[in-house]
């Protein structure tokens, strides 16, 4: 492998890693669900896509990379969708956001 790949393909492995503990992170400084789930959805769907397109730079051009591709195809449609389907679950059962002031409804602006 070319140190050009190698290098690309650590700084990949580096930044998906980085962004899941980022998602991590926010998971726990959040206050509410639908923030939670936000921080979690974004950054871990990057954060494993990176990892993902830094293992296809170690695998090189093999059947290895063709199915760590259709793994990113699934991930990349499964995650938003199933983020979508939990907070609409959520609303179903009413479960409202945390607002600043509770008495209010959310500003337009």
């Amino acid at each position: 492998m070319s140190v050009a790949a190698d290098m690309l393909s650590w700084a990949c492995l580096l930044a998906g890693g980085a962004f899941c503990i980022i998602g991590a992170v926010g998971l726990l400084r959040m206050p509410d669900l639908y923030t939670r789930m936000h921080a979690a959805s974004v950054t871990d769907t990057l954060g494993a896509g990176l990892i993902l397109v830094g293992l296809m730079f170690q695998a090189g051009l093999s059947q290895v990379t063709g199915k760590l591709l259709v793994i990113l195809v699934l991930l990349l449609f499964t995650n938003p969708a199933a983020t979508h389907a939990l907070a609409k679950a959520a609303l179903a059962r009413k479960v409202r956001p945390l607002l600043e002031n509770p008495g209010e409804a959310p500003s337009k602006s």
